[in-house]
């Protein structure tokens, strides 16, 4: 008898349910974060949405607690809490065509957005606006709104929403499929709504996705998703630490937010250059400014050099550049964080996220330059200033469950290692540069003049511990803002038993 064991399990003999015994629970217990590991009685990988359903009816008619994972990219343990009883693996949805019945493009929670944009760009010439991580998958991605460098451009990915498949769980446990649609006088409305940015493992599990962009007639297949540009004209520019002094340092992150403050307008000229700033580190080595002006704008490779020439401005420093042109689709792989090999394999992972309106203050860049420039770290720790801002701004903030339809440039803060030993160090360098940076604001990014909020996708229990955020503002409105309430009612109506829950879950009303 082999793991994928012919006892008493749910499912039945045609189903695979993995088991403490079978030699893929090792694999199948853990994420891309090697900070949580779950222990739970089996994992079911499905590979229908049928499958997904009865997996959940299963779990439910058991008492089981229950959780679901697409792609596993989590930076907290939803997916790996030690009370989990069951993981529903929906790696294997990974289907990505064009469905002619809802003149939309079909996306399972499995596929990787490195199959998405291959598929929608061999297939049709089209792509969706998302993240540049290529083995992040599209099921927790586009539920918490999904967002990427063509986003000034094209929107967010969820700003294409065509409907949605989520299996639900009724009062009295039973279990459905619910298409829920952007029409809205479709009676399942509300239900779409929450997956345009209220985050995932919150109502039910998503086997379907479909795609188009709202307001486009034709019934050609090709016109109904953004084309991206036939060419990406690439910059990377490095700066040495050793060379950095603290004047330069914030010279260069003064130019990056001030160039994106005044350029980041809905109605922008240069919606199609996007640019990232990492501030890693100094034992990291570097700080590393990474660009890409797509080809449709006019005098693409012109404004990339005067957008270098403006951020590389009186730092004092000259860096390390690099230019290449490349074909869009072997620009986004040139671009992409490493997904294989000793940084990306194994690793223990802390982040978190800020979203701001206006730039850092003086004050603020010099505690990120301190905290930057303290002690060594085991393994990588970054600040990374990200252009937002463009079309994404002309939605308004109640259109869809993500609300922060103000932001002009994003803060990711991540830090990761190896060593469970060095948990403690990294997980503290990286709360207190946080909490300084935001000292003004309780330690954290209290929507108002200066930030937005933060970014569900870049989920943080900090938020929630009233240990790093003093500002009485609750961890649901720096995620959610005023759209919060409107969940609460949804998940009331779709997931009365609150089946679908975890750390930062929407509660209730």
């Amino acid at each position: 008898m082999n793991g994928h064991t012919q006892r008493e399990l749910p499912g039945g003999p045609d189903q695979i349910v993995v088991t403490p015994e079978d030699p893929r629970y090792e694999q199948l217990i853990r994420g891309e974060n090697y900070r949580f590991v779950a222990k739970p009685d089996y994992i079911r990988l499905a590979r229908t949405a049928s499958d997904v359903e009865r997996a959940v009816a299963d779990a439910v008619a058991a008492g089981k607690r229950l959780v679901v994972r697409s792609g596993g990219h989590c930076g907290e343990d939803f997916a790996a809490n030690p009370d989990v009883e069951v993981i529903i693996d929906l790696s294997l949805l990974t289907d990505v065509r064009f469905d002619p019945d809802r003149d939309a493009f079909l996306i399972e929670p499995g596929a990787t957005l490195g199959r998405i944009y291959g598929t929608l760009l061999k297939d049709w010439g089209v792509t969706i606006p998302a993240g540049t991580c290529m083995s992040v998958a599209a099921g927790g991605h586009i539920s918490g709104g999904g967002l990427g460098p063509m986003s000034r451009q094209f929107g967010l990915t969820v700003d294409h929403l065509e409907a949605v498949e989520v299996v639900v769980v009724a009062e009295d446990g039973s279990v459905s499929s619910v298409i829920a649609t952007r029409d809205e006088d479709d009676p399942h409305h509300d239900l779409w709504w929450a997956h345009t940015g209220g985050g995932g493992g919150n109502f039910g599990v998503v086997t379907k996705y479909w795609l188009r962009t709202p307001g486009v007639t034709s019934t050609d297949p090709a016109d109904l998703l953004p084309r991206p540009p036939a060419l990406l004209h690439v910059a990377k520019v490095s700066w040495p630490w050793e060379r950095l002094t603290e004047s330069a340092f914030h010279r260069l992150v003064r130019n990056f937010l001030d160039w994106h403050l005044a350029n980041s307008d809905v109605d922008t000229p240069f919606a199609g250059l996007y640019a990232y700033l990492e501030c890693f580190h100094r034992c990291n080595g570097t700080v590393t400014l990474t660009v890409q002006a797509s080809s449709d704008m006019p005098d693409a490779t012109g404004v990339l050099t005067r957008f270098l020439d403006a951020v590389g401005d009186r730092v004092g420093v000259t860096p390390a550049v690099t230019r290449i042109d490349l074909p869009w689709l072997a620009a986004a792989w040139y671009l992409t964080p490493p997904d294989s090999g000793p940084g990306a394999i194994g690793v223990r992972r802390k982040v978190k996220s800020a979203d701001l309106r206006a730039a850092h203050t003086d004050e603020q860049i010099a505690t990120v330059y301190r905290h930057l420039t303290g002690p060594a770290i085991t393994g990588m720790g970054y600040v990374e200033y990200m252009g937002y801002g463009g079309v994404v701004n002309a939605v308004p903030s109640e259109a869809t469950a993500r609300a922060d339809r103000r932001t002009l440039v994003k803060t990711f803060y991540n830090t990761f290692w190896t060593d469970p030993a060095d948990d403690d160090a990294h997980l503290g360098w990286l709360q207190e540069m946080y909490r300084d940076i935001h000292r003004e604001s309780g330690g954290v990014p209290v929507p108002g003049e200066a930030n937005t909020g933060a970014y569900i996708n870049y989920p943080d229990v900090d938020l929630a511990d009233p240990n790093w955020n003093t500002s009485g503002v609750p961890w649901h409105t720096l995620y959610y803002g005023a759209n919060y309430p409107r969940l609460q009612r949804i998940k009331a109506a779709w997931d009365p038993r609150n089946v679908f829950h975890h750390a930062l879950s929407v509660r209730p009303a």
